[in-house]
């Protein structure tokens, strides 16, 4: 049995849309571009599906150096080239770190607050920027954008599949989340998995991936769908939390293509 790279899959805004793409660079924090932007309160905390499910709703992409966010059929743009020249910066929060971040002043930060019925601020990680990943998993240096916690997250189709086959019906690997997603193995295999390679490219499997509501929200409508939850519970509960997927930490910058080989280490 080959294991393969069957979808790949990068975030722009953290916790909006992501983009299915043919190939990826990964950069010192991940895929490129991958959660390097990230919505706040006034408060500087982030916002995520969690509090506000028609996030899912809005499209976000990177296309010719430019940040492309699409609302309800409208689309705007931020020229990645300007960035530099905002130089209003202010410390912003996700989970438990402190980032200092730009903030980009542009009108999607209006457009997006009407659509979500709050007050939503864009802001983006600058490339000299330094997160770190939680080192009870990962090593001094090791570094994520406004990701939850690591650099990439991989799931296989199987495990999907599974998910899918118990509920009843197909449910969308894009609920995930993934950014690497892997056919040609058993359900659920990559929990065994520690290390793997893909196109020289070397990635430490080091924690599985607890899973909140976000999963079970319609990826059309943004309704909760409480029974995906139950269907996880049932098979995938670990201790006190629901795992599906694992948490990986790339060990050089490359690209990644549909198709690429995976060889377990």
């Amino acid at each position: 049995m080959t294991i393969k790279v069957s979808q790949l899959f990068y975030y722009p805004v953290k916790s909006l849309k992501g983009q299915s793409v043919e190939r990826v660079q990964l950069d010192a924090f991940g895929p490129k571009w991958d959660r390097r932007f990230m919505l706040v309160d006034d408060n500087g905390r982030f916002i995520t599906q969690r509090q506000c499910p028609k996030m899912n709703q809005v499209g976000a992409q990177v296309h010719d150096n430019t940040l492309l966010i699409s609302v309800e059929g409208q689309q705007y743009t931020v020229n990645l080239n300007l960035i530099p020249s905002m130089d209003e910066f202010r410390d912003v929060r996700v989970w438990d770190d402190t980032i200092n971040a730009r903030m980009i002043r542009s009108e999607i930060n209006t457009r997006l607050s009407a659509f979500l019925k709050r007050t939503v601020n864009l802001c983006f990680m600058d490339d000299d920027t330094h997160r770190q990943v939680d080192l009870d998993f990962a090593n001094v240096g090791d570094q994520t954008s406004f990701a939850d916690g690591f650099p990439l997250l991989i799931v296989s189709e199987a495990s999907i599949g599974f998910l899918s086959n118990k509920l009843g019906r197909d449910i969308s690997v894009e609920r995930f989340r993934p950014n690497i997603v892997l056919s040609g193995c058993d359900a659920f295999a990559e929990d065994e998995w520690k290390k793997i390679t893909i196109n020289q490219i070397e990635f430490d499997l080091v924690k599985p991936c607890s899973r909140c509501v976000i999963p079970t929200l319609d990826i059309n409508s943004s309704e909760k769908q409480p029974d995906v939850m139950q269907v996880m519970l049932k098979y995938r509960k670990q201790g006190k939390n629901v795992m599906v997927g694992q948490n990986a930490i790339h060990s050089s910058q490359g690209w990644l293509n549909l198709g690429d080989t995976v060889t377990l280490s």
